[in-house]
């Protein structure tokens, strides 16, 4: 079986839908966890960040980091680093806020627009597209690596 091979997919009729598809998801993550997060501008990808944090614990307002590139949160059952690399011109300026302490650490990592800078992502992540289709959301869960697949084989919804 290749890397990325059982990905599913859900349509979320609006946001309860993925609200419930984010509170699968974070119920079964693991410490250090990283969670890529792509899609359409506007598609629900805070929303899911929002989801997962307030199941992890985290009750304090989980806010886009659009112009700090990474938010932690401590305290919840597990630390949550939110990144938002819309704004990174490459690769390297994740090194320069410590990236890969983050990335290393026991915490869940959540990655906006994380296509920017696939070329230094782990190798073992849980990819997650949100696009716009019809009057919803397609949501579509692509793991990479054998934990991140019993994830994916697990999310019901």
């Amino acid at each position: 079986m290749k890397m990325g091979e059982n990905m599913k997919e859900f349509f979320l009729e609006n946001e309860e839908f993925t609200k419930k598809l984010a509170s699968e998801i974070a119920s079964k993550l693991f410490p250090g966890a990283i969670v890529c997060l792509n899609g359409d501008l506007g598609a629900g990808k805070t929303t899911m960040t929002k989801s997962i944090a307030h199941t992890l614990g985290i009750l304090e307002d989980i806010t886009s980091p659009t112009f700090t590139i990474v938010n932690e949160y401590t305290e919840g059952d597990l630390a949550l680093y939110h990144f938002d690399v819309y704004r990174i011109g490459s690769s390297e300026e994740m090194y320069d806020i410590g990236f890969e302490e983050y990335i290393d650490s026991e915490g869940i990592c959540i990655i906006e627009w994380s296509n920017i800078i696939e070329d230094i992502l782990p190798e073992e992540r849980l990819e997650l597209l949100i696009t716009y289709e019809n009057d919803g959301r397609m949501a579509k869960l692509t793991p990479y690596g054998e934990r991140y697949e019993k994830i994916v084989e697990e999310v019901e919804m």
